[in-house]
């Protein structure tokens, strides 16, 4: 029984992980940069451990965040599917594949992009997200290194 229950717990709180990486995808799409700054731990961390050269590789603190990101609606229109979560041995880390259709809304261009992100959360906030992506469809999407680098602006 208490080996049950124990189950029953860990999978509440998968969900909870789970769910706020769903919120994540949700609102950004959505453009709601400010519902999605509230998904953060106070000092979570966003790593980019894929950027090109001149991109930051990292983000922390709830007001950096959403420094950096309040501008992703105006530049990227997106919908994001097929996620998959791969289970982790830890129920509050998120593994996670998905991809992104859309474009870039003053080139034009296509936005399809595919991710795994690997997401550490406490208590259904995330902590620290490491977003692997493919820069070089961020640069052909927005048109130049340059571009892709001054994204947040």
């Amino acid at each position: 029984m208490a080996n049950q229950t124990m189950t029953q717990e860990v999978e509440v709180v998968r969900e909870k992980a789970q769910q706020a990486f769903r919120n994540h995808l949700k609102h950004l799409s959505g453009g709601d940069i400010k519902a999605w700054v509230e998904l953060w731990e106070e000092n979570g961390v966003l790593e980019f451990p894929y950027g090109p050269a001149g991109f930051p590789d990292r983000k922390e603190g709830k007001a950096e965040l959403y420094d950096y990101m309040q501008n992703f609606p105006k530049h990227f229109e997106v919908a994001f599917t097929d996620l998959q979560f791969h289970l982790t041995i830890d129920p509050e880390l998120v593994v996670a594949e998905f991809k992104s259709f859309g474009k870039h809304r003053e080139t034009g261009n296509p936005y399809n992009q595919t991710y795994i992100s690997v997401v550490e959360t406490k208590d259904g906030l995330i902590t620290r997200y490491r977003d692997f992506w493919n820069p070089l469809v961020a640069i052909e999407s927005v048109g130049s290194v340059n571009d892709a680098v001054k994204f947040s602006e």
